[in-house]
């Protein structure tokens, strides 16, 4: 009787060890993407070689739709990397400074902004240009 006990609390134990291992973050695939975000999957270049993460791969066009105005995420892209500004305070509404969400703003990042590419580090990466 005691070994059929100490059996279940094992499997039991060990089950929630197998639970609380696995990654709780989702990982973007073609299965869960929006079709209407009609951006292409690609890997991640600046992740561990042999990495199952994946990025997204955006055009011009695309990242327009990411303007953060009606509800839409705030995008940016620097330097060929798109990234997700919608929950830093600096970016309220898809703004900030006079620049605008939705575009590449490499230039005014590099050459007019005061802190350059250093308050990128409170954005998430999202994905790159095509």
């Amino acid at each position: 009787m005691y070994k059929k006990i100490f059996l279940i609390i094992l499997v039991v134990v060990s089950l929630l060890i197998l639970v609380s291992c696995q990654n709780s973050e989702p990982v973007a695939t073609e299965e869960t993407m929006n079709d209407s975000e009609a951006v292409e999957v690609i890997e991640a270049d600046d992740h561990e070689e042999g990495s199952t993460e994946v990025a997204l791969e955006f055009t011009i066009e695309e990242l327009k739709e990411y303007n953060g105005k009606d509800g839409q995420r705030s995008y940016v892209a620097v330097d060929g990397i798109v990234y997700d500004v919608t929950d830093v305070p600096e970016w309220q509404n898809g703004m900030h400074n006079g620049q605008e969400a939705g575009k590449d703003v490499t230039e005014a990042i590099k050459n007019i902004s005061p802190h350059g590419t250093s308050m990128l580090s409170k954005a998430e990466k999202v994905g790159y240009l095509k």
